[in-house]
């Protein structure tokens, strides 16, 4: 298959190509710099130029394709509704080009929008279109679209990582530099799911082959691991304390971290390694963080 993938620098999108391309795959990048074209090339793409804030050129990335894998979003949190807003025009420039078409496209989601209730995991079968969260337009995007009969599905990441990047710690170790501390809030109790970048390449592949419609899968290796744990592995590497910090305390200390820090949110995968015949291998997320570089 010919797969348009948008995101194809980024952390996911730089394994995902030669994981496509190694199945047989070939692969349209989208990039907006010279760099990340030629990046491309070496890799072994297609590199097609353009950016999420042109819906022209998504359509045209995605009407050479057979299928699309959509991993592409700006993560500047402190603007975060209106990158939901963003996301939810790329999705619907990308569906576009795929309608009248049974070609694939899967886009991209957190698992919190499967959250349980009482603390139970996030599961593939909830949808809950009145999440609070803003990024809960990408599968309201995506629902609307697969109404209109194009064949969506929906890959929800966890906190992806390797030793080089760990999704929303990356932010965390940012703030435990400036404040000299590494801290979680209240027992530290609350859990963050996780999948190694090997582990989630994998899963989008298997996605786009399965050619689900309306197929809801979670990129998850652990259900959940404790931010005392991960305040910890943090403090081991930076040489600094972990310490406990009041749930009030939380939006000064933490800044727009603030949103996400104290929250539990564990999330399964049972379905999805069920269904995808997918089984993580990767190294732990706390494996991870012991083997990171800090030294700046």
């Amino acid at each position: 298959m010919r797969i348009f993938l948008t995101g194809a620098t980024g952390f996911i999108g730089s394994a995902l190509v030669p994981e496509l391309i190694q199945a047989g795959h070939q692969v349209i990048g989208l990039t907006r710099s010279d760099a990340g074209a030629r990046a491309l090339i070496d890799a072994g793409a297609e590199p097609h130029r353009g950016t999420l804030e042109e819906p022209e050129g998504l359509r045209n990335g995605a009407a050479k394709a057979d299928g699309v894998i959509h991993a592409a979003f700006d993560h500047d949190f402190t603007r975060f509704a209106e990158n939901c807003e963003k996301d939810r025009c790329a999705i619907t420039a990308l569906g576009a080009a795929l309608a009248g078409s049974d070609r694939p496209l899967i886009i991209t989601s957190g698992t919190g929008m499967g959250g349980g209730q009482h603390g139970e995991p996030a599961t593939e079968d909830v949808f809950n279109a009145s999440h609070p969260n803003p990024r809960i337009v990408s599968e309201l995007t995506g629902q609307a679209l697969l109404q209109e009969g194009i064949n969506v599905s929906v890959v929800r990441l966890p906190q992806v990582h390797n030793p080089f990047k760990q999704g929303l710690i990356g932010p965390l170790i940012d703030v435990a530099r400036e404040k000299g501390v590494v801290a979680y809030v209240g027992d530290g109790s609350n859990r963050w799911p996780a999948g190694h970048l090997s582990d989630v390449a994998r899963l989008y592949r298997l996605a786009l082959e399965a050619r689900e419609r309306g197929a809801r899968y979670h990129a998850v290796g652990e259900e959940g691991i404790s931010s005392r744990e991960i305040a910890e592995a943090l403090g081991r590497g930076l040489e600094l304390p972990a310490i406990s910090i009041a749930p009030e305390e939380a939006a000064a200390h933490f800044g727009w971290l603030g949103m996400f820090v104290g929250l539990d949110m564990p999330a399964s995968s049972a379905w999805t390694q069920a269904r995808l015949d997918w089984h993580p291998t990767g190294p732990t997320l706390i494996a991870d963080l012991d083997e990171a570089r800090y030294r700046k």
